[in-house]
């Protein structure tokens, strides 16, 4: 006989439990699909970058090509044309950039890093690329200055030296300037750093050198000496020139400016405190803050221009920056909202020998760019165009929607036109280099912000622009606080109580639903009309009680009860005895159940239902009930017992969370129906067993309350965790105060109802973790660490408020345990932290559903601290103590749909909700929907949890179906309707048709392909992904078609399914970095690539991915960084980029004059090659600093290709332009020949004229 061999049966097993199947499972071999998309279709690459610099530090700008170029601390450049073209590059280092210097009209960019590193960037391609980099070795980079239409860099370091760059082949000139030659004898100590480097306008033989000391030294360049010294005792940190270059002027750390002559070394020609006060006896005025930069910019017609910035009184304490304009005898001073970092005028001419006419100056600031207009009288500001007030407010959540209808782009912008600021200059944007790209895309987008002030702004993001269009604030239908001394004490976070946390969207009947950090949610509707509406709020109770007791309940033969409560102390107390008159009744011991004990208070709420005795809910508005209410513990119950009254009543308990009691009678009787309880249960697990003995005893807290009832008597109420006894007071109510009076909603969004979760005994409630709305059901269902709840926004009613462990109906597969008190206050600033590096290293590799046990917030702040096991997510063993000590089990995905979900109930779809939780189960509700029209207002909706369906590995992220053919499946929606409109149009729009629901040609989606043989046309495919792996099941039978462990060493951040290609796909973003997608409905892998690893938790937080190959995040606190993971994108990105360089003439040089040219008077050109070049100066030595060669020189920059698109739009312009050109050759020639005819006939005129004329006849 064969021996059996328990490690084949094993094998066997592993191998049909395997990542990728060889065969599908549950699928026959001639009904498998044929999946259109595959690996070709797929590759990921970057597409274009908005925001504001995060962290800006230099800038830089092109007078001729109007391009702006913005540097940051992490090494990133950020170019600027006009609006729609922009360009992110990074230098590898990641150095932070100090400054900036453009080739001027010849598409190129110096920049100077940190790391003592220059680098040339070609601009002439749509993608800036390193042409060369130099690595100083010795000495730090403090100041560069490049000359307009000059090859020779001066680099000046913080020894005080200057040496010199040829720009074409980056390598540095034999001609050196040292500090020693500079100053000789002027100074016995070390004149510190160069601080500024600049030729004189009329000269470029003269060198201008100042050095952080003070002194400033006048250089001839071909006498290699110093012409003059100038010495100022403080020091020095910006100078600027006068166009005629006899004057300059410098800015000091006092606050003062000083104006020298050139040829007056002695002492300043003027000085002048902007800022200071001036002491009558004429006195030195008080020192001042340091001037951090001046510029001094003239006028052909008026008085010039002194613009600086800084310099304020130290007086002033909490005044925001300024930057400071003196013309002629007027000073302005112009307030900032952020600290200045440079700013920079913009003038007519680029060249500094001239009058510079300046009209516009662009300010830097730590957190915006702002452009001021001179030439208008109280120096307004420019309307900026750029997406630069991303982070207007912290960003907390993004929703990517690509693919959305046609006509939601121009409703938003409509009436976003209201919402635009006045008083801007009437001047267009003069930052307006580059040209647009050629290419487009056919389908609009839309990007959804929220921020940590409770607004949300709606963006076109269709191509690869981004523009705002519409700005909606939820924190005005609440009550604001006017003070810290005001702040209700129900808010649960210190800081931000408005922030959105997360947001549900339907594009296609444009109802917004968003959840906040205070447990509070919002649902909008889109209206063109403006109203006047009262705030309708609901209040939902989803808690867990506190109880640390445990009792033994005890049945005996006698019809008698005994109650045990565990206790660590003795204590000699009375016995209580209560008689009962019980109804018949079984009591049958599971595990646990449930000891009623009775005890009076108040009820201010409703609250939701628990699993054995709850409340029967009554629909209408909320308000105050008082009624008996029953505390409930958790117990363990020893025996099996049946009690017996001879009372003939029956008590029946429903699954709606009721309770109906019954008497019998012979007699008929017409009665109303009376309701006595309200009744609020709670129940919450932990990870203990038994109380330890000789640990801490937790106090129980007594209060009294009161109540109707003739037999009430001061209850003992469940123990509280609070700090302070105020917290009994905090009970029933939410955690915001909704406003009382009128709202007046403008025409946009506008809102339809408010729901809050409400305090329950001191404790605040859970924050919402998942949330989901429908439009052609009308209900939104929101779920966090507790439990789930459904509103119904239609008769604004709760329609379901049920606990986790209530989903289960009776088939829960985990044990749960009593759980010790939780901290009644959450972490603040948690979603709005906009700091990098505040992430700990234990908070990067945790899994977002993890952290749902005490504190959700945890996985928003990164600040939380874990010392549990360090894995990526819990295990999956079958062991139930393993499961019980992971904690609570919260709600993670939510989903509504049109689902056959079970065989046996026959008929066609149905609509249902599937739930997923953070402990990988998925459970299912189905719902009852009443006929549209009055009656959907009238009747309720029947909502019925049926249990687990499926159980995971990981946290469930999402949840979505296809069609038996493979076709993406999207929910039912209700097309938009005006809200205000008549209620005839109202009726005659809802009953046309509005609803669509899911069908065989997906509702708005793409498919996932043609079937290979005849597939069951009342069968679909439900997708569902976790952590940890995705499975695709076939329903009505709940077989597995396929499954996939994803990641076994890490854990995904986000999953969605998306339409792609007229095919779907999973699309999954892991803590790893790797993004991934997965094809429909099989599983197979199409796309790894490893992105991005998780360095921060605003990533995992905003990462989103959209239809079309489209996703997006927040890079950096204030950038959105977009990306494709789509072929034919990559393909076309080319042509969608703009273009940074175009050709521009460059201005002609100011006329010298006649007695200019003639007495020497105009600019002296200096023959730079000659002098600096390796034949005047030698060479460099090597160990100075190291080249680092690129791709090609200057000449090779030039000819550098952008695309064909790019080459055949520069051959048409140049075609054009040549035609151009011979056309006016043509129209010359016509006119030179016109002239020659008339000089001819005028000349044969003369001849006859003269011809018989003697030659003495005059």
């Amino acid at each position: 006989m064969k021996k059996f061999n328990i490690r084949k049966v094993l094998d066997g097993l592993t191998a049909v439990s395997s990542a990728t199947p060889t065969q599908p499972l549950g699928v026959r071999e001639n009904d498998l699909i044929h999946e259109t998309l595959q690996s070709e279709h797929f590759q990921l690459c970057k597409t274009v970058r908005h925001g504001f610099p995060f962290q800006p530090s230099a800038m830089a700008l092109d007078p001729v090509q109007k391009l702006l170029a913005i540097g940051t601390q992490s090494g990133a450049l950020r170019i600027f044309g006009r609006p729609g073209v922009e360009c992110h590059c990074q230098h590898e280092s990641g150095a932070a950039v100090i400054q900036l210097q453009f080739l001027i009209n010849e598409g190129a960019l110096v920049s100077a890093l940190a790391d003592d590193s220059v680098h040339l960037w070609n601009l002439r391609q749509k993608r800036p690329a390193v042409l060369h980099s130099l690595k100083f070795n010795r000495e730090r980079i403090t100041f560069c200055h490049l000359p307009f239409q000059s090859k020779w860099l001066y680099v000046g370091t913080e020894r005080g030296n200057i040496h010199i760059v040829n720009v074409e082949t980056f390598t540095l000139s034999g001609y050196t300037i040292m500090w020693n030659k500079a100053i000789e004898l002027s100074s016995k100590a070390h004149p510190g750093p160069v601080v500024h480097i600049s030729d004189n306008p009329m000269d470029e033989g003269k060198l201008i050198i100042g050095f952080e000391s003070g002194i400033v030294v006048l250089w001839d360049l071909k006498c290699k000496k110093a012409d003059y010294r100038y010495t100022y005792d403080e020091a020095i940190h910006s100078v600027s020139w006068h166009h005629e270059g006899k004057q300059f002027i410098c800015s000091h750390s006092d606050g003062s400016l000083t104006i020298w002559n050139i040829k007056n070394p002695t002492r300043p020609q003027q000085t002048i405190t902007p800022h200071g006060k001036q002491p009558k006896d004429g006195k030195k005025p008080e020192p001042c803050k340091p001037i951090l930069k001046v510029e001094y910019k003239t006028t052909r017609l008026g008085e010039p221009f002194i613009i600086l910035s800084g310099g304020l009184s130290y007086d002033t304490v909490g005044r925001r920056a300024c930057l400071t304009v003196m013309h002629g005898k007027s000073t302005a001073v112009l307030e900032m909202d952020y600290p200045i970092v440079d700013f920079l005028t913009l003038c007519e001419t680029p060249y500094a020998n001239d009058f510079q006419e300046p009209y516009a100056v662009v300010v830097l600031l730590e957190k915006d760019l702002v452009v001021i207009d001179l030439a208008q009288n109280g120096y307004p500001i420019f309307e900026n165009p750029y997406p630069l007030t991303l982070h207007e407010s912290p960003v907390t959540c993004c929703e990517y929607c690509a693919d959305c209808p046609v006509d939601l782009i121009p409703a938003l912008y409509s009436v976003g036109l209201r919402q635009k600021r006045q008083g801007y200059s009437k001047k267009e944007w003069p930052i307006s280099g580059g040209n647009w790209g050629q290419g487009t895309q056919s389908y609009p987008e839309i990007v959804i912000t929220g921020h940590a002030d409770g607004s949300l702004k709606f963006w076109d993001a269709s191509a690869i622009m981004l523009q705002v269009l519409y700005k909606l604030k939820t924190a005005k239908v609440f009550e604001r606080s006017r003070s810290k001394d005001d702040k209700p004490s129900t808010e649960i976070v210190d800081e931000d109580p408005f922030a959105i946390q997360q947001l549900a969207w339907c594009p296609e009947s444009r109802v917004l639903c968003v959840a906040g950090v205070s447990a509070h949610i919002l649902i909008y509707r889109f209206s063109r009309q403006e109203v006047i509406t009262e705030v309708i709020q609901v209040c939902v109770c989803v808690c867990v009680c506190v109880c640390v007791c445990v009792c033994v309940c005890v049945a005996g033969v006698s019809a008698h009860i005994l109650i045990y409560r565990f206790s660590r102390q003795e204590v000699i107390t009375e016995v209580i005895q209560v008689c009962v008159c019980v109804c018949v009744c079984v009591c049958v011991c599971v595990c646990v159940c449930v000891c009623v004990c009775v005890c009076m208070c108040v009820c201010g709420r409703r609250l939701g239902p628990y699993p054995h005795l709850s409340l029967q809910q009554t629909r209408g508005h909320h308000g105050s009930h008082t009624g008996v209410c029953v505390c409930v513990r958790v117990c363990v119950f020893v025996c099996v017992c049946v009690c017996v009254c001879v009372c003939m009543s029956v008590c029946v308990a429903g699954v709606s969370a009721h309770i109906l009691i019954y008497r019998f009678s012979r007699q008929e009787v017409i009665t109303e129906v009376i309701q006595l309880l309200e009744v609020r249960m709670q129940c919450e697990l932990n990870d203990l067993d038994s109380p330890e003995v000789g640990g801490d005893q937790t106090q129980v807290t007594h209060t009294s309350s009161s109540s109707p009832s003739p037999q009430a008597t001061a209850p003992q109420t469940r123990p509280s965790t609070s700090s302070n006894n105020s917290d009994h007071t905090r009970d029933n109510v939410p955690c915001l105060k909704v406003r009382s009076s009128s709202l007046k909603q403008s025409p946009g969004y506008q809102v339809e109802l408010v729901v809050q979760l409400v305090w329950v005994s001191g404790e605040p409630p859970q924050q919402i973790s998942s949330l989901a709305i429908n439009s052609a059901y009308g209900l939104v269902v929101f779920g966090n660490s507790t439990g789930v709840g459904v509103v119904d926004y239609l008769q604004k009613t709760v329609l379901l408020n049920l606990s986790t462990t209530e989903l289960y109906t009776t088939n829960d597969p985990y044990q749960r345990q009593p759980r010790s008190p939780r901290k009644s206050r959450q972490p603040s600033g948690g979603l709005c932290d906009i700091n990098e590096g505040t992430a700990t290293s234990d908070d990067r590799c945790k899994s977002p559903t993890s952290v749902l046990s005490s504190n959700h917030q945890q996985f928003y702040n990164g600040a939380g601290k874990d010392h549990r096991d360090n894995s990526f997510s819990r295990s999956r063993s079958s062991s139930v103590t393993s499961i019980d000590r992971e904690g609570r089990e919260g709600i993670t995905a939510l989903c509504f749909c049109e689902t056959m979900a079970r065989r046996a109930e026959g008929g066609g779809p149905q609509s249902a909700m599937w739930v997923g939780t953070s402990l990988g189960t998925v459970l299912t509700i189905t719902l009852s929907l009443p006929p549209a029209g009055e009656q959907r207002l009238l009747q309720p909706i029947i909502a019925s949890p049926s249990g687990a369906l499926v159980r995971m590995k990981g946290g469930i992220l999402r949840m979505a179906f296809l069609d038996a053919a493979g076709v993406f499946q999207c929910p039912p929606y209700e097309q938009w309707y005006e809200p205000n409109a008549a209620e005839e149009e109202r009726t005659r729009r809802r009953r046309g048709g509005g609803l669509v629901s899911p069908c065989g040609g997906g509702g708005g989606g793409g498919g996932g392909g043609g079937s290979g043989g005849e597939v069951e046309r009342d069968s679909q495919f439900a997708v569902l992904c976790s952590e940890k792996q995705a499975k695709v099941l076939s329903l009505p039978s709940q077989t597995c078609v396929s499954k996939h462990n994803i990641t076994e060493t890490s854990f995904l951040l986000r999953a969605d399914v998306v339409v792609l290609n007229s095919g779907a796909c999973v699309t999954c973003f892991c803590a790893n970095g790797h993004i991934m997608t997965l094809s429909l409905p099989y599983l197979r892998p199409l796309l790894d690539v490893n992105y991005l690893p998780l360095t921060d938790m605003r990533i995992a937080r905003t990462f989103c991915f959209s239809n079309l190959g489209q996703a997006l995040y927040l890079s950096s606190p204030t950038e959105i960084q977009r990306l494709t993971y789509s072929q034919e994108v990559c393909e076309n990105l080319q042509e969608m980029l703009g273009e940074l360089f175009t050709p521009v003439e460059t201005p002609e040089a100011p006329n010298r004059g006649f007695f200019k040219g003639l007495f020497g008077g105009g600019a002296q050109s200096l023959d730079r090659e000659e002098l600096f070049g390796e034949t005047g100066a030698g060479k460099a030595p090597r160990s100075m600093a190291q080249h680092i060669p690129g791709p090609g020189g200057i000449e090779g920059m030039k000819g550098a290709a952008s695309g064909i698109v790019g080459d055949l739009a520069r051959t048409r312009m140049a075609l054009d332009e040549r035609g151009q050109k011979l056309s006016e050759v043509e129209e010359k020639t016509a006119a030179m020949m016109a002239s020659a005819d008339s000089f001819s006939k005028h000349a044969h005129e003369m001849m006859l004229k003269c011809k018989d004329k003697k030659w003495y006849q005059f």
